[in-house]
């Protein structure tokens, strides 16, 4: 098997540190087979999905959907550096069933239509 980062050591911050990320809303992410459970990445999920249900909440998400996670790879946006972001970054996402829209938590800005906050 080629080499992969652990599971384990894919998010590397606490679950308060998600109050820092970028919080962004986006018409519409449609394919979620490749999302993923942040059960099996964090021991712990149930105090990181709290968090950022509650940012969620707060830009107006309505509370409905499950929150996944979605590994997006460096080559993505120009500059990355060789630090962490070179590994690619994990975007935290609720796709909302009532409309569809899809709430996404950032550690970087990304260029997509709206910024929530």
């Amino acid at each position: 098997m080629a080499y992969s980062i652990k599971k384990e050591d894919v998010i590397q911050y606490k679950p308060e540190e998600l109050k820092n990320f970028h919080l962004f809303i986006h018409e519409y992410i449609d394919n979620l087979n490749f999302t993923f459970n942040p059960s099996d990445f964090l021991s712990d999920a149930a105090d990181y999905i709290a968090m950022a249900a509650s940012l969620f909440k707060d830009a107006g998400w309505s509370g409905d959907g499950a929150i996944q996670l979605i590994w997006v790879p460096p080559f993505i946006w120009e500059g990355f550096s060789t630090g962490e972001e070179a590994n690619g970054i994990v975007l935290w996402h609720v796709k909302q069933k009532e409309d569809g829209i899809s709430w996404l938590l950032s550690p970087i800005a990304f260029p997509i239509n709206t910024q929530a906050r």
